[in-house]
């Protein structure tokens, strides 16, 4: 993610504002340039003072505040090309409901707008024959009733409702033992499903990939209850990301694309603020790094790993001192870094 400021007054900006709070222009992002612009009302239409004569209209979903992306005024869509990826949203006339799909497409336009920006498919329906959609879904409410489950199957990524109560998230995150757990990690886990089928098993790249996630034909349902039923290997961090990842080469994938886009996007941000790590008890320059590094397909990914880790290392230690866990509380083993590099060259294959 990068920094936004507004073309009016220069004020930063958030990626969600809707207001500039100095000048007071209303905001709305245009995903086709990457900008955040203020608008001034022109007839039924707004007009960007980032982009000379560039006229648009607000996604549908401003109406209900969960969404603040632009159409241009001459297309003839009524959602943006983030929402118009959902194919169940939430009762809106319920207001929690309401409150938890606008946490939710928050996580999601922070996914899209790295999707878009790492220029990957993002087909919607009638565009392919898998198009990536949305069902956000919350549980009947009978105690008895099934639970909505978080997950992916042939292009439709399901939210639980639920995940985007924060004390709800939590007591799931505790009673799975995992580290880390939030909407914006749901999103990139199940849309590294998606890729896969996408990328890998029609991008005619099973057998590069097989060889280094391991063979995904093994019986998936029978992984799932060994991995509940016998926990993890002893020397998981070894080889995986996440103790999550060792149930399966399917969902091993899943959590290394997940932790590929939560690197790029974080170093994206840290570039943007001009953030350097140079610890004064780094004598020799192990733990220090510049983030000012443009990330292509050029870029190695151990030099990627190695401006990553001083900024981890850096970032811990800063929420340790406010009493918060980890930030990033992985382990990044050479192995894994592996795995990172396959995604890289999977997301830029020239």
């Amino acid at each position: 993610m990068k920094l936004f400021k507004c073309p009016c007054c220069s004020q930063p900006l958030y990626f969600e504002n809707t207001r500039c709070e100095r000048c007071g222009h209303r905001l709305g992002y245009i995903p086709r340039s990457g900008v955040l612009s203020a608008l001034e009302p022109e007839g039924d239409a707004w007009r960007s003072l980032a982009e000379e004569g560039g006229l648009y209209r607000f996604c549908q979903n401003a109406e209900h505040d969960a969404c603040n992306w632009l159409i241009p005024a001459d297309d003839p869509a009524t959602l943006c090309i983030a929402c118009r990826h959902n194919r169940t949203i939430p009762d809106i006339q319920d207001p929690r409901a309401l409150t938890a799909w606008r946490k939710i497409e928050a996580a999601k336009h922070r996914l899209f707008y790295t999707l878009t920006g790492l220029d990957l498919p993002i087909p919607a329906v009638g565009e392919a024959a898998e198009p990536l959609v949305f069902d956000f879904l919350a549980d009947t409410g009978a105690s008895n009733g099934p639970k909505v489950m978080t997950g992916h199957d042939n292009g439709v990524v399901t939210i639980a409702l639920a995940e985007a109560d924060d004390a709800e998230r939590e007591t799931r995150r505790s009673a799975m033992g995992e580290p880390y757990r939030t909407l914006l990690g749901h999103f990139r886990h199940e849309v590294g499903h998606y890729y896969w089928d996408v990328l890998v098993r029609d991008g005619g790249r099973l057998d590069a990939c097989r060889a280094v996630f391991g063979d995904d034909t093994l019986d998936y349902q029978q992984s799932l209850k060994t991995h509940y039923e016998q926990g993890v290997p002893a020397n998981w961090q070894e080889h995986y990301i996440s103790a999550y990842a060792t149930t399966h080469p399917w969902e091993d994938f899943a959590e290394t694309w997940a932790h590929y886009l939560h690197i790029m996007d974080t170093l994206e941000m840290a570039r943007a603020f001009g953030i350097e790590v140079h610890p004064r008890i780094d004598a020799k320059g192990e733990i220090s790094a510049s983030t000012d590094l443009d990330i292509d397909a050029g870029t190695d990914i151990h030099r990627i790993v190695d401006t990553w880790i001083p900024l981890c290392f850096a970032l811990n230690s800063v929420n340790r001192c406010l009493g918060q866990s980890d930030l990033y509380p992985f382990v990044l083993s050479p192995a894994v870094i592996d795995k990172l590099g396959f995604m890289h060259r999977l997301v830029h294959p020239a």
